[in-house]
């Protein structure tokens, strides 16, 4: 019954003007690293960058009679600026044809490897004369947030806790403490605090250290330090910050390093080498761009018809955490001041981002070394296809998508993300998901692999009680596991929120694996959270969580979790030890006696039907014997065709 609905689900119609005329040879447009722009762009003599070919894709788009293809040999582009398309400027493909940016040879054993940058390669490195162990480099006005060394991050100088003792209050400025440690952090100015718990993770800058003998004074960034205190609700958080960053001060670490912006317009890279690095051979890259393509276009004209094949979208920073308000966060979401006091709530943009957009399809591409979200899709963007792709190695989250801060309305419609593998993303802004569809109508998920990830795999629903804009969404044969590495609170397939108005354009969750996750005090495999409502979760295989299915329904607050029915499920029904087991399956937290608004309460209306228990001791191998489970572990993830391709063990 799953494979039947999923199978009913893999086509949403595009609008008629999608219908592309009768096909004709596409034309043809080059553009290698060894060509230039001066040239006409064809095969023997090609443009050399990205913006010069679309430039030409500009002059012939009002006439084309075919597809337009900008094939792109291979080696690296090193963008200056981003890649901005927008339908104002002529970048849509036209007469029902599109525009296709891809590797050269594409689809074929002679593709070749190309790659856009937002990098710029560090050289001239030396031993340090003051610092021990340390490489520097001269790099001018550089700012970047994230640094590469032969193709591997590098991680910013740091401490787990304060590496102090003493104690550490919280004041209306920053803090006091009895230690004098923070007195001899070089630099302070530089030096962020981290504070992470349960789903929420989040940063402040230092403004200066000072003090005496007996008491020393930290005083933080402002507005990030009042944003933050309003946000985590009390000094708890604050007065326990997970860890201590960026200054040379700090234990070295291999593979650490540190932006020394003491000379204006003359920082310096500072390194502490890997075992067997040469960094006077090490291929050293900054990324220096915060974006490297965006598409645009309006309501009345949306920007449409334009494809990216096969390409490496690399070396991208994204620098709001370096600001004075700092990154104060929670999910991949931040504060910034608003009108009088409210503050205003903002979301890690994509670093490749597509908004009022139609019929966009990126296929077959890989998105790595990256400071923010890799992919977003938002703003009114419909009918676009996410297929194929890698994405590995960013800060943030893979995939965002709807209707997302600071918007509240919109419609975001038929987009399909299926067939991706998803994996060690959130590597320094860790409360991200893999995918997060925000609000949208008739999205498919399907078929992708998303593991190693620190927070959520897929988190469906709005930060906010956005109601009316969710309908028949669904979420298929994905596989999922390994997530929650890092923060609790979450889960494999994280559902939030109003999802439809009935479960005939309610939310379907089905035929996906969802295993071994059992990290933390409290995660989930499928989370229907606080006033999740309208959900249909059918035929999926889930165990190896602290908890296979539940949620806090939060009937203090009227949002409580109703309407879910679960039919022909196999899981192992976990619950944590510290929570008593209902009458029926799943972990639901009661309400809290003394405090009503601090614990859950009782969801409503849930029906159980056809679902099989696994046992608690190695459910997985009882999966794999019996037929109907296995089933859907091997029907999870990308389709056999694409594993290979995907680079998939």
């Amino acid at each position: 019954m799953a494979l039947a609905i999923g199978m009913s689900v893999l086509t949403v119609p595009s609008p008629a003007s999608a219908v592309p005329s009768p096909a004709a040879a596409p034309t043809q447009l080059y553009v290698a690293p060894w060509g230039r722009d001066s040239w006409p762009g064809t095969l023997g003599r090609p443009f050399a960058t990205p913006g010069r070919a679309q430039q030409a894709v500009r002059e012939r788009a009002p006439r084309m009679a075919s597809d337009l293809v900008v094939n792109l040999r291979g080696g690296t582009y090193t963008l200056r600026a981003p890649l901005r398309l927008s339908e104002a400027a002529g970048d849509s493909g036209r007469n029902g044809h599109r525009v296709i940016y891809q590797a050269y040879g594409y689809g074929t054993p002679r593709q070749e490897r190309v790659t856009l940058s937002g990098g710029r390669q560090v050289s001239g490195w030396r031993s340090d004369q003051r610092l021990r162990g340390f490489w520097r480099a001269d790099v001018g006005g550089l700012e970047t947030r994230q640094l590469y060394v032969d193709g591997r991050r590098a991680a910013r100088l740091a401490r787990e806790g304060t590496g102090f003792d003493g104690t550490l209050k919280a004041t209306r400025t920053g803090y006091v403490t009895t230690s004098a440690v923070p007195r001899t952090w070089r630099n302070p100015g530089d030096i962020e605090f981290v504070y992470r718990s349960g789903y929420v993770e989040g940063r402040c800058g230092v403004a200066g250290v000072s003090g005496s003998a007996r008491r020393t004074t930290i005083t933080m960034d402002q507005p990030c330090w009042d944003l933050a205190q309003a946000l985590y609700e009390g000094p708890e958080l604050l007065e326990a910050p997970a860890s201590v960053e960026n200054s040379p001060s700090f234990t070295l670490k291999p593979g650490s390093w540190y932006l020394d912006r003491s000379r204006p317009g003359h920082h310096e890279l500072l390194y502490f080498p890997r075992p067997g690095e040469d960094m006077r051979r090490a291929r050293v890259v900054a990324p220096v761009l915060e974006t490297l393509v965006t598409g645009t276009g309006s309501p009345s004209r949306p920007l449409h018809d334009i494809g990216f094949r096969g390409l490496t979208f690399a070396y991208a920073t994204w620098l709001a955490p370096s600001e004075p308000a700092g990154f104060p966060a929670a999910w991949s979401m931040y504060l910034r001041p608003g009108k009088g006091e409210d503050a205003r709530l903002l979301t890690v943009p994509g670093t490749v981002a597509f908004r009022t957009a139609e019929r966009i399809t990126l296929e077959d591409n890989r998105f790595t070394h990256l400071g923010a979200q890799a992919l977003e899709l938002s703003e009114n963007s419909s009918y676009n296809t996410v297929d194929g792709n890698v994405i590995s190695d960013v800060s943030d989250g893979g995939i965002l998508m709807g209707v997302v801060p600071p918007h509240q309305k919109g419609t975001n419609r038929g987009n399909r993300i299926t067939n991706n593998w998803i994996h060690h993303i959130g590597r320094e802004y860790h409360a991200a998901s893999g995918i997060w569809d925000t609000a949208t109508q008739e999205t498919t998920l399907a078929h992708n692999q998303i593991n190693d990830v620190p927070y959520s795999g897929i988190l469906s629903g709005p930060s906010d009680d956005l109601r009316g804009i969710m309908h028949r969404n669904r979420i298929l044969n994905n596989r999922v596991f390994a997530t929650n590495r890092l923060l609790a609170d979450g889960g494999g397939i994280y559902l939030r929120g109003e999802q439809g108005s009935s479960f005939a354009d309610g939310a379907v969750i089905s035929g996906n694996a969802v295993t071994d996750s059992k990290y933390g005090d409290w995660n989930i495999g499928i989370y229907t959270d606080d006033s999740t409502n309208w959900v249909t979760v059918d035929g999926n295989t889930v165990y190896d969580y602290v908890a296979a299915v539940g949620g806090c329904s939060e009937e203090w607050g009227n949002r409580p979790v109703q309407n879910v029915r679960y039919r022909g499920n196999f899981w192992d029904d976990a619950v944590p030890d510290w929570l008593e087991p209902r009458d029926y399956p799943g972990a639901w937290p009661p309400a809290d006696k003394e405090n009503e608004e601090d614990g859950c309460g009782d969801p409503h209306r849930l029906e159980f039907t056809g679902n099989s228990l696994l046992p608690s001791t190695h459910p997985g191998h009882a999966c794999a014997g019996a037929p109907a489970c296995a089933a859907v572990l091997a029907n999870s993830g990308p389709l056999p065709s694409y594993r290979r391709h995907l680079g998939m063990p």
